[in-house]
């Protein structure tokens, strides 16, 4: 299995989570001002690494640093199965697993690190599946909220594992060439790792799973898909279905980002929708606000004798 590390660079430095006794290695990214506002925690999706959320090709892909510059802490982590934790876990977790390790690693995290006024999870692809589970079974009582994009509740084409260098496995992860800063797929081999065999076993069972744990997330949800985005159903229907799915939530939002492809963070319109996804951050922290703060008594009216 190829174990990809992550890649310390200026604005990030590597750091290990410990989750109840797996360790997961993570890049961290500090604003310049501390306190910072609160604390995005990043998860990749399937087939790569805490560095797709750093911008290998050009820097206005790096969510960490756009996210840094806004006064937020940003973390990506490496999921369980993938980088230093692959040792430990050569055959990865399920998404329930994922879950609860990942959870683990938050509270490591909150207890040793200021995360401001909460936590927040930005999740691509198969990692929104842990971030939604994590949401719903409510291990990580600072949550604020989690943005999901790549990830949805139908899949539009029949699971199953694809040769990774075929066209239709193209078509599916990336889309059109033109999407994407030149050199991305040069820089592919600091982002692109082994898929762990039990998330591949697992993930077809993501309907169902999600379906039944829907309806207990209480957090803000926002769900992006990309224009051409092609492992997911997000046609009108498809997207109303799965609102409905999250009926105690106190806020649902669904996008679509134009001119990206399922790898929507590597292409040109990352910053586009890393800037929309900060800006529902923003919508949380004050949200959160709102549920603690004392209810304004009504104005006392003075009547003229």
């Amino acid at each position: 299995m190829t174990v990809a590390q992550p890649a310390a660079t200026a604005g990030a430095r590597g750091i290990t989570l410990d989750a109840d006794g797996i360790t997961l290695s993570a890049l961290l990214a500090l604003p310049s001002q501390a306190p910072c506002r609160a604390t995005v925690v990043a998860l990749h999706g399937a087939g790569m690494s805490s560095s797709y959320f750093h911008g290998p090709s050009h820097p206005d892909t790096s969510f960490l640093d756009l996210a840094t510059s806004l006064g937020f802490a940003a973390v990506a982590v490496d999921r369980p199965g993938y980088g230093l934790s692959a040792r430990q876990l050569p055959q990865g977790q399920g998404i329930a697993e994922q879950a609860a390790t990942l959870s683990a690693a938050l509270r490591f995290l909150s207890a040793r690190f200021d995360t401001g006024s909460g936590v927040f999870l930005l999740a691509h692809s198969f990692g929104g599946k842990p971030a939604l589970r994590i949401a719903a079974d409510g291990m990580v009582p600072d949550l604020l909220g989690l943005d999901v994009s790549g990830c949805g509740g139908e899949y539009a084409v029949p699971l199953s594992a694809p040769d990774t260098r075929g066209r239709q496995s193209w078509r599916l992860n990336w889309g059109p060439l033109r999407l994407y800063p030149p050199g991305t797929f040069r820089a592919s081999g600091t982002v692109v790792a082994s898929v762990p065999p039990r998330e591949l076993a697992d993930a077809v069972r993501w309907p169902e799973e999600f379906a039944e744990f829907a309806g207990r997330i209480r957090v803000p949800v926002r769900f992006t898909f990309a224009e051409h985005e092609a492992w997911w159903q997000h046609d009108q229907q498809a997207v109303a279905r799965l609102r409905s799915r999250l009926s105690s939530a106190p806020r649902v939002v669904t996008d679509h980002q134009p001119d990206a492809g399922h790898n929507i963070s590597l292409g040109w319109t990352a910053r586009a929708y890393h800037l929309r996804a900060l800006g529902f951050v923003e919508e949380c922290l004050r949200w959160r606000e709102s549920e603690h703060r004392p209810p304004i008594a009504p104005a006392t009216r003075s009547h003229p004798r």
